[in-house]
């Protein structure tokens, strides 16, 4: 499948500040399940700068805007062509040991409700069988309602609440999967919105679990699915702020906002 994203983010100062500087995770993983056609990010009256491969394989691009600045415009636009591999990160290049990925962070840290969840499903095969059963059990703990949470909403917040979007259900599943000892990891990326009836947000987020075996295969408890075709992988992270797809610092005193819109559809090949 080819899919075209167009993805546009825009940040506003209530005063100008003297610059920015962001880092970026916008450029697709490069493994077996996709490859690019084109790709361009493009970032308002931004000077690029180092470009490097992370240990976890994914591509980190530095950008910098020097002020007075009152409005950065980020875009990403470009095709990539997708292959359903049933989930299985197969070919990607990293050299982060899967073990790091099971220490906890303040937002996957597992609390008693979800060591509960975990335990649930610990006495099944283990291995993919516990994956799945485990992805499904936060599915049915956090029912998807978009607004009653927000970026900083720990696991164990949205545990609490009982509903939550695609970055709960994730920071849910790793942290109960972390509790069974089984490295887990936050990826960000893009999913094909299509009419199928499901809830589901072009910029996206899901789980990646570590099987043996296996190795890294993802899960998306907000769409009760593995990732497939449908879907475009940004990069990983031991939670969704160490994943995000742009980090940044403004240097001066103001108060930020940001919007964000996302389209992503299927093109002809």
């Amino acid at each position: 499948m080819w899919l075209t994203v167009d993805h546009q983010t825009r940040y506003t100062y209530a005063q100008p500040v003297r610059a920015v500087v962001q880092s970026h995770r916008l450029t697709p993983s490069a493994f077996d399940g996709q490859r690019l056609i084109d790709w361009e990010i493009t970032v308002s009256d931004g000077v690029m700068g180092s470009r490097f491969r992370d240990g976890a394989g994914d591509q980190i691009q530095a950008w910098t805007v020097l002020g007075p600045v009152s409005e950065i415009v980020v875009r990403v636009r470009g095709t990539v062509e997708t292959l359903d591999l049933a989930g299985v990160l197969r070919g990607h290049r990293e050299t982060v040991a899967p073990q790091a990925y099971l220490r906890p962070t303040d937002a996957t840290r597992a609390d008693q409700a979800i060591a509960a969840l975990a335990a649930q499903v610990a006495g099944t095969a283990g291995g993919l069988e516990q994956a799945h059963a485990l992805a499904g059990a936060v599915a049915d703990a956090i029912a998807y309602q978009p607004g009653t949470t927000h970026s900083r909403t720990t696991a164990a917040e949205a545990m609490a609440a009982g509903q939550g979007v695609c970055q709960d259900h994730a920071h849910v599943l790793i942290a109960a999967a972390r509790h069974l000892g089984c490295p887990a990891r936050y990826v960000s990326g893009y999913l094909q919105a299509g009419a199928d009836g499901q809830a589901h947000e072009a910029a996206h987020a899901w789980a990646e679990l570590w099987l043996s075996g296996l190795g890294w295969v993802g899960f998306d408890p907000a769409n009760r699915c593995c990732p497939d075709a449908r879907y475009i992988r940004l990069g990983s992270g031991m939670d969704a702020p160490d994943a995000a797809p742009i980090r940044g610092i403004a240097r001066g005193v103001s108060r930020e906002a940001m919007d964000v819109t996302v389209a992503v559809t299927a093109s002809q090949q």
